[in-house]
């Protein structure tokens, strides 16, 4: 992915949350696949998912899961047509998975931490994210 499309993701990514009123974590991605603005894409009952769609290698894998989902939503949407995320996303599961961690770990939010606090166990405890995960996205926004 290039800087410019991984600057589309994280300008989508803000727009998304803001159209939701969402605006510290941990970002509450059933609620936003359960219950989307109007017009944006139809409501996921999380309920109806198979156990197997959910990863559970740690206690916020299966959140990370429904990011990807949401995030297939979001791409698929009008929405995220008229901002190129479809092209983007749909079809390139790197940058599925790139565009989730964005999803539940705003850049905008992981800057506004103290310096104490931005490593990956606080952000994992914070965001109610695997370790692994947010130390992939801390190493995506210094890289």
């Amino acid at each position: 992915m290039d800087v410019e499309q991984r600057e589309q993701l994280e300008a989508a990514t803000q727009a998304l949350l803001a159209a939701f009123d969402i605006y510290a974590p941990p970002v509450p991605v059933e609620t936003m696949l359960q219950n989307p603005p109007p017009g944006m894409w139809n409501n996921v009952d999380i309920n109806q998912l198979s156990g197997t769609f959910l990863v559970l290698k740690d206690q916020y894998s299966p959140r990370m899961s429904l990011a990807r989902l949401l995030g297939r939503h979001v791409a698929s949407s009008e929405w995220g047509a008229a901002r190129g995320l479809y092209e983007i996303i749909i079809g390139n599961e790197d940058n599925l998975r790139i565009f989730a961690r964005m999803l539940v770990m705003p850049r905008d939010m992981i800057q506004s931490l103290t310096p104490a606090t931005r490593n990956a166990i606080a952000i994992s405890d914070e965001f109610e994210v695997p370790e692994e995960d947010a130390q992939t996205r801390l190493d995506e926004l210094l890289g």
